[in-house]
């Protein structure tokens, strides 16, 4: 459908446009720079190319997996048209119908089509100038944080119309809390960061962390500025310093902290933004505390204490899917913890995403892999576990 309506190399100049342009220039050819003035000011109101113009159409497609957007400039009943030619193919051809309730019309100046999770509209703005003096950001499409998302998001931290603390996390330590706080958080950030007002976030920001201070408040029963005062810090970012919360647990052998921030993180448009979600999402449990665990700076199937990584899967079910062979080590290791996390070596941990047997490696004290998850099994469940864990 590309090459039917798409049609004309550029638009045709507006004789309007045209017209103050030519009087402009008269203006200043004739030293009248006050006349010059007065028609600037009505000058960039008004569109420099016809936008009706008949000769002109331009239609492009995007596609990410289900999810599909048409942007097409022209007017709406053709892209009326261009709704029932897609409908008709897919009827006739593949079989499908296309649900005229989803699939809508809007225009793109006037409304915003939402497409994963963005709003898209065209951008106007007659004062925003480029280094030439000209209008930049006119008729480009722009990609915008919904207002919705940010109500919804900060709903969750919230109670009362105001940002309140979370009951569920006052059992664990300080760094879990602010380390699970930064990971929701820097995950909806890093999302929107294509997006042009992504300064917007700074609302749920300022919510999330006025909860976590609650949190932190309420599990150790003092006043929030007395933890706010206790974990003020400021992280070094490519943008300059920023205020944070700063979490630090120190570490026996001469070996670096532990640090977990909240905040931190710029608020500013990145073209190329890419996902780093690092933070590992913890459990909450006081006798398996992540953190307990990578203090300890072991591999939990090899006790290795060189590259330590977090091993996470996506929930406990998935452990025990039907139709699988008989289960590793690790799995046993999981299953009877029933944690979602094991704290591993990278060797180990590439063993266990590329689905080999993780292999028989000698530790400091000599014994087996296989011997060492046998006995870490049989003590997780007491002496009653399985005598012989498969390799």
């Amino acid at each position: 459908m590309l090459p039917i309506f798409n049609r004309g190399r550029r638009r045709r100049p507006d004789s309007a446009y045209r017209r103050i342009e030519n009087e402009i220039a008269k203006a200043r050819r004739h030293g009248d720079r006050k006349a010059a003035r007065l028609l600037r000011r009505g000058f960039r109101s008004l569109p420099s190319q016809d936008s009706n113009d008949p000769c002109y159409r331009r239609l492009r497609y995007v596609r990410y997996a289900d999810d599909w957007l048409l942007g097409f400039a022209g007017p709406r009943r053709e892209a009326e048209e261009i709704k029932s030619r897609i409908g008709w193919y897919l009827r006739e051809e593949l079989k499908l119908e296309l649900s005229d309730d989803k699939t809508l019309i809007t225009h793109a100046a006037t409304k915003a089509a939402r497409f994963l999770g963005y709003d898209i509209r065209a951008q106007h703005a007659d004062t925003k100038l480029d280094r030439n003096g000209k209008r930049g950001v006119n008729g480009v499409v722009g990609l915008f944080v919904p207002k919705t998302v940010i109500g919804q998001r900060c709903s969750l931290y919230m109670s009362g119309g105001k940002p309140a603390l979370r009951g569920s996390l006052l059992r664990d330590t300080d760094f879990s809390i602010v380390t699970k706080y930064q990971a929701e958080f820097r995950g909806l950030v890093q999302y929107y960061l294509l997006a042009q007002d992504a300064f917007r976030l700074g609302k749920l920001q300022w919510v999330m962390e006025t909860s976590l201070l609650k949190t932190l408040a309420g599990k150790h029963h003092s006043q929030v500025m007395k933890v706010a005062r206790k974990y003020r810090a400021k992280a070094a970012t490519p943008d300059g310093p920023r205020h944070c919360l700063q979490v630090i647990v120190e570490v026996n052998g001469g070996r670096k902290p532990l640090i977990a921030r909240f905040g931190g993180i710029p608020l500013r448009r990145q073209r190329t933004a890419i996902l780093t979600d690092l933070s590992p999402v913890l459990p909450r449990s006081k006798g398996n505390e992540l953190i307990h665990r990578l203090t300890a700076g072991c591999c939990e199937i090899c006790e290795a204490e060189q590259n330590l990584e977090v091993h996470h899967i996506r929930k406990l079910a998935d452990l025990n899917r039907p139709g699988r062979p008989e289960r590793p080590a690790w799995v046993h290791l999981m299953a009877t913890r029933r944690r979602k996390t094991l704290v591993v070596c990278r060797c180990c941990h590439k063993d266990i995403h590329a689905g080999r047997p993780i292999a028989i490696k000698e530790a400091i004290t000599g014994e087996p892999v296989a011997g060492k998850l046998a006995r870490r099994v049989r003590e997780e469940t007491n002496g009653k576990g399985p005598a012989r864990v498969p390799r």
